[in-house]
Parts: structure tokens; sequence; C-alpha cells
């Protein structure tokens, strides 16, 4: 498993884990506070999810816009080498 997305699933899972234990807590103290801590950690883990798929999708644009430039800079030293040939 890669570093950023280690990171990323830690993160994930403290979130969530700690959404489980206020949310027990809250209910079983009777005391709102906690459960609303406990919804705030699954939007937030919730968050860090979607902030991955964009970061992932954008990684992947980078990459593709990447083999475009290289593509295009191949096909002009190619113009260049033709052109020098024939003079």
């Amino acid at each position: 498993m890669k570093p950023r997305r280690a990171l990323a699933t830690f993160a994930v899972g403290f979130l969530l884990l700690d959404a489980v234990l206020l949310g027990y807590a809250g209910a079983e103290l009777k005391r709102p506070s906690l459960v609303i801590g406990a919804a705030l950690c699954v939007l937030l883990a919730g968050l860090v999810v979607v902030g991955w798929r964009r970061y992932r999708r954008v990684l992947v644009e980078l990459d593709a816009a990447r083999r475009a430039i290289r593509a295009e800079a191949e096909s002009i030293r190619a113009l260049l080498e033709s052109h020098h040939l024939r003079n």
C-alpha cells in the first residue's frame, strides 16, 4: 500500500472509530453533544474519501496531459530532424 493511500485509509478508519465510540458514549450517557461529535466524525470521514477520489482523478488527468506533451515533443523532434536532413 502506498504511503498516501495508507494515510487516507488510516484517517478514515480513525474517524469512523471515533464516530462509533462517541456515538456509543453519547447514547449511553444521554449526551447529545457526543452524538453530534460522532456525526461530525462520520461527515469528516466522508470528506476524506471524496477528497481522495478527487486527488486520484487529478493525478490521472495530469498523467494524460504529460503523455500528450511528450507525444507532441516527439513529433516536433521528428519534424525538425526530417527538415534538417533535407537541407
